[in-house]
């Protein structure tokens, strides 16, 4: 499921004339919330849903797969997301 499948299920699932670009901005306004969630706080929850954190990876030494030469990987931060319990029953 892309944005676009994402937004119709939205719209459809409001019902009473909800138009696909207000699903569009409403999607829009979370993703942004839970940005600036993890900017600030790095952790956002969201309960029987999941939780995102800002990971930080330590800087290290990997290969270049073409030539195999020794590079250096730097530090760097990543997001990860850990599903909830409601989330992972219904899987």
């Amino acid at each position: 499921m892309n944005r676009a499948d994402l937004v119709e299920v939205v719209a459809r699932s409001i019902g009473n004339g909800c138009s696909k670009a207000a699903a569009d901005r409403a999607i829009g306004a979370v993703l942004a919330a839970i940005q600036r969630g993890l900017r600030k706080q790095s952790k956002v929850t969201l309960v029987g849903f999941g939780t995102f954190t800002v990971k930080r990876r330590k800087a290290r030494e990997g290969r270049n797969p073409r030539t195999g030469a020794a590079i250096r990987i730097p530090a760097s931060k990543t997001v990860s997301f850990r599903p909830g319990l409601d989330l992972r029953g219904s899987l």
